[in-house]
């Protein structure tokens, strides 16, 4: 993807997606980028201790990157982990893993990431974003910033005037403008670089007769035809500015925002490309990391067993159950009833602990699509204790279930962070609640409800927050047998499963949520399936992998 370089005057770009999923800054190298991401985690690069001595260690060693930080446990990787020792034979020497080495793997998890990002978010985009201003690094740029104009007005007043730093600053200004040019652009192209002589410039400035008013009136012309509608005022503000100094500056101001358009631009056009590709080329670059970094699919293999686990002790369960059941015979489990349930489980999942390897470019979806499922189960619990406590009251208030998420929702929000006070939230929601049924009792010149009746109310609410609450789990069982359904439809688009008892409050939201949660699901499976099916082989017919391996190592 051809973008342009980030300012050197500038801390970075981030990309950014509305649900607040981050990818941290690109920074220049060379005449390529370097992207790092932020919320990627699971892929450790080992360093030996023998590295130190290594001729890459001084490489790392001017790094930013601490030994400490780098030195790993060495553990098996490949897609085929299973057949491999997870450690070298004794006596055989530790594989060394180079810099190259690690910023090949590096590059490969980053692209494959971002590019991931940019297919399936339509809300990704670049921001540009700048140092707070009364940080230490805002403020040391500030002053640095302030001491490099202040000069360059000071050159710019001599007699006769000092054009140097000028000139480095037109020179820089026209390989960024060049940069914003397509291919075939050929006549704005030599037209920049004719008035943009460098060399016809620095004569002038021998003979001092350069005209820096004349080239920053072309710049901002030439500014005004490549730039986004949006940047229409600021080319009028650059217009309008007489301050020499100032005019600059805030051309390179308006420069690093044509550079953002820009890259906003290629992305939006590289998303359909990116879409029609994006399963062939995620599985490539996987495997690219697989043959790359150590225990690559170590994590994945321990959720799909964690799967199998308890899909077995499921169905030991129902075995006891039925006395006439043969115990003797070897269960049989379904490849897809596995993985399906592993898939479940990412619903409750703990993203504090690391994510399987396979669903890291999804972590940060799934991770919003448990929280807004936990507010919907919240929500859901106080209807149905409502309805069961003071159904008859409630029954002919207007809206009731619109007034219950909406009271709700905010009260809510945040509630998956450790210092959110659940118990205090629904609380509130009980008092809200009851104020609700009490003014459409006395609208309707009925009682209200007594003391006892909304103390009752709003204590069952308020034990939704203990963990084996009943009304929660009960909610919580149906929410995930909707998702199971929901999954093991062929098409979810045509048609949606039966929505479980207890969860018509909440039927619009969770269809919805339920609809991104089997999108992710579907393409996950499509990249990924043929590492799953690797080792949902090698743990579900253990005997029919090692005769496999064994006939490969023969005709080998």
């Amino acid at each position: 993807m051809d973008v342009p370089e980030e300012d050197s005057n500038s801390p970075g770009w981030v990309f950014k997606s509305e649900g607040g999923s981050c990818v941290r800054p690109w920074r220049a190298r060379g005449s390529g980028l370097v992207y790092c991401v932020n919320k990627v985690k699971g892929f450790r690069m080992p360093l030996n201790d023998d590295q130190n001595s290594d001729s890459d260690s001084s490489r790392l060693s001017e790094s930013t990157v601490s030994s400490s930080d780098t030195e790993y446990s060495r553990q098996s990787f490949n897609s085929d982990s299973s057949s491999k020792p997870s450690s070298p034979p004794s006596g055989s020497p530790p594989k060394v893993i180079t810099f190259d080495e690690l910023m090949a793997a590096t590059r490969n998890l980053s692209n494959w990431t971002l590019a991931h990002e940019i297919a399936v978010n339509a809300n990704f985009c670049i921001k540009h974003e700048d140092y707070p201003q009364n940080s230490f690094a805002g403020t040391v740029k500030q002053i640095v910033h302030k001491a490099f104009w202040d000069h360059l007005e000071s050159e710019l007043n001599e007699d006769p005037p000092e054009y140097k730093h000028a000139i480095k600053l037109f020179e820089e200004i026209k390989e960024i403008l060049l940069s914003f040019l397509t291919p075939g652009a050929n006549r704005i192209h030599n037209q920049i670089c004719e008035v943009l002589d460098m060399d016809l410039i620095r004569q002038q400035a021998e003979h001092n007769a350069v005209d820096i008013p004349g080239l920053a009136n072309y710049v901002i012309n030439t500014m005004g035809k490549l730039c986004a509608p949006i940047r229409d005022n600021d080319i009028k503000q650059l217009k309008a500015t007489d301050n020499i100094v100032e005019l600059l500056r805030q051309i390179f101001r308006v420069l690093d925002l044509m550079k953002v358009d820009m890259a906003n631009y290629t992305i939006k056009s590289l998303r359909p490309y990116l879409w029609h590709n994006l399963v062939d080329y995620e599985r490539t670059k996987f495997q690219e990391i697989l043959e790359e970094t150590p225990s690559a699919l170590n994590l994945t293999t321990e959720w799909i067993k964690e799967s199998i686990e308890d899909e077995l002790s499921s169905i030991s369960d129902e075995s006891s159950s039925c006395p006439g059941a043969d115990s003797s015979s070897k269960p049989i489990i379904s490849p897809t009833l596995v993985l399906n349930n592993g898939y479940l489980k990412l619903l409750q999942w703990d993203y504090c602990k690391t994510i399987p390897e396979t669903l890291i470019t999804d972590e940060v979806r799934l991770q919003e699509l448990r929280e807004k499922l936990n507010q919907l189960k919240v929500i859901a619990c106080v209807s149905l204790i409502t309805n069961n406590m003071v159904g008859a009251a409630i029954v002919d208030v207007p809206d009731f279930t619109d007034q219950l998420k909406r009271i709700s929702l905010p009260l809510l929000e945040g509630m998956n962070k450790k210092s959110f006070d659940l118990k205090e939230a629904l609380n509130a929601i009980g008092v809200q609640i009851c104020s609700i049924v009490n003014k459409s009792l006395s609208e309707r010149g009925l009682p209200t409800l007594n003391e006892e009746m909304q103390s009752n109310l709003m204590g069952q609410i308020a034990h939704v927050v203990e963990k084996n609450n009943p009304v929660c789990s009960l909610i919580d069982k149906r929410i995930q047998l909707f998702m199971r359904s929901l999954l093991a439809l062929p098409s979810f688009q045509k048609c949606m499963p039966t929505m479980p008892g207890g969860l018509s409050v909440i039927q619009t939201e969770i269809e919805f949520l339920g609809s991104q949660y089997a999108s992710i699901v579907n393409f996950n499976k499509k990249v990924y399936g043929p590492f799953y099916a690797n080792i949902l082989r090698k743990l579900l017919f253990p005997e029919a992998a090692m005769e496999e391996t064994e006939a490969e190592t023969s005709s080998n």
